[in-house]
């Protein structure tokens, strides 16, 4: 400690006025960046002298505001590429300006979301009873707004373990419970994830057959649980999958809520993306199933656009839901008045006492836009999947792999003469020169024992002249020499 009145004291602006400045500059490009999102390059790659830039020693003395401002104004161009209109790749919201409203008031506010009586916590109460009524979910159902769907799915299946087990296996661990779950092997990793860290073992999680439309096998689904009966094991959870990520793919929710109940089994929906698109009108009735599951799980951060990261976790029994997480120490002891209420507090309902104030840009972006025009976007995603197949299918330069599911597409380049690994070579190396030189950004999978190109279309600024540029894109670069050659390595 020192007694020098000059010595900086805190960590707050010695000038605010200079200060402001720099903070209005950095919010300008933020701002210039975001509407400049349809132009230029989708993605760059972060250069050497950035990379050596952010490889430095734990620095003793501090940048100073206008250096540090610089910094970070130079990352602005490196990011994924999902906010550019052609980023197709993976199932990634595009974010929206108008999130960083809310981004800055909650970074003023700075609340720990995890308890106690303030502004934050009304917030997310707003945002659980709007996603219960958005899933015809019971008034008592319960809710916490997560990082994303991997963790409220944790949630939910602790909720599902620790019921089954009579919440013995809090304390007492599963003292040789032998629990299994069932998923489609089409179903995101997130899951298996999921029992790995529960403590069931991610071999616990069985990988059921899918029909020739990606959907789980409802009659190998049924096999599955009476051979593990058989065997004296305990089912305990059937997870549908509400649009998979690989393929759009959307589970017989129906069937699987019945088979479910049958067998008294937990049945949590995984809805990552597609759940939202029960916000159209006309996908609305195969996804009418989830408001019979007892956990659903999905994000705000992809088809809802909101900037990353926000997912949530709808648990139909409330009581279950905070069973399995409450624990209330004496120095969080909850009062009637005061701070200290707001009573039950949100870390009674997932693993962490320590929250951003994520409810804010979820709540700013469902107030600000209204379910109709997110819907919309939705909406539109999924009818530029179908142009895209459609124009793929009239195109002999290209081979449509499948016919397009919800907002993804797959298709490939086809080359006279060129099968088999090779032609998968080709079509690989179309994808990774699309991405370096900044003209789209789609990624490969495999359907059906082949490579081929996949175009997700969860992107509020995507337009179909995007998907006609696609087109050619990949048309010229599959008939060009030089990447066949280099296919060909």
């Amino acid at each position: 400690m020192t007694d020098d009145p000059k010595a900086p004291r805190g960590l707050d602006p010695d000038d605010w006025a200079a200060f402001r400045a720099t903070a209005h500059a950095l919010l300008d490009a933020a701002l210039g960046k975001m509407e400049q999102a349809r132009e230029g390059r989708v993605w760059t790659p972060f250069p050497a002298e950035m990379k050596a830039a952010f490889d430095q020693p734990l620095p003793q003395a501090g940048l100073g505001e206008a250096a540090l401002s610089a910094q970070l104004e130079a990352l602005l161009p490196y990011g994924a590429g999902n906010t550019h209109p052609r980023f197709f790749g993976w199932v990634h919201g595009s974010g929206t300006p108008q999130n960083l409203l809310a981004e800055i008031t909650a970074s003023a506010i700075n609340a720990n979301a995890g308890g106690r009586d303030h502004g934050a916590i009304y917030v997310e109460r707003q945002v659980i009873r709007w996603c219960r009524e958005l899933f015809a979910f019971p008034d008592t159902a319960s809710g916490l707004v997560v990082s994303g769907t991997s963790m409220a799915t944790l949630i939910a299946l602790k909720v599902a373990r620790d019921a089954r087990l009579g919440f013995a296996s809090r304390k007492a661990g599963l003292g040789g419970a032998r629990l299994v779950g069932y998923a489609s092997c089409e179903a995101h990793a997130c899951n298996a994830r999921a029992f790995d860290i529960l403590g069931l073992g991610a071999d616990a999680l069985r990988k059921v057959p899918v029909n020739d439309r990606f959907e789980m096998d409802t009659a190998a689904l049924r096999r599955a649980i009476a051979a593990d009966l058989e065997a004296g094991l305990q089912p305990f959870a059937v997870i549908g999958t509400a649009g998979t990520v690989n393929t759009g793919a959307t589970d017989p929710l129906t069937e699987l809520a019945a088979v479910a109940a049958e067998h008294g089994l937990w049945f949590h929906v995984d809805g990552a993306f597609g759940a939202l698109a029960t916000l159209v009108p006309h996908l609305r009735p195969r996804f009418e199933a989830i408001e019979r599951a007892d956990s659903v799980a999905f994000d705000f951060h992809k088809w809802m656009h909101v900037n990353y990261d926000a997912g949530f976790v709808l648990v139909r029994d409330e009581a279950l839901h905070r069973h399995a997480f409450s624990d209330r120490p004496d120095y969080l002891k909850g009062e009637a008045r005061g701070l200290a209420a707001g009573n039950p507090w949100p870390v009674e309902y997932g693993p962490e006492l320590s929250r951003g104030f994520r409810a804010l840009k979820v709540w700013s972006q469902i107030a600000g836009f209204g379910m109709q025009r997110l819907g919309g976007v939705i909406a539109e995603n999924c009818a530029q999947a179908a142009y895209l197949a459609c124009r793929v299918s009239a195109d002999p330069q290209f081979e449509l792999m499948a016919p397009a599911a919800l907002n993804i597409c797959w298709f490939r380049s086809r080359a006279p003469g060129l099968g088999g690994p090779a032609l998968d070579a080709l079509n690989g190396e179309i994808v990774i020169r699309l991405q370096e030189q900044g003209l789209a950004a789609p990624s490969t999978t495999r359907l059906r024992g082949a490579s081929v190109i996949r175009v997700n279309l969860t992107n509020h600024r995507t337009r179909t002249a995007d998907l006609d540029q696609l087109l050619s894109d990949v048309a010229r670069l599959g008939s060009d020499p030089e990447t066949r050659r280099a296919a060909a390595v």
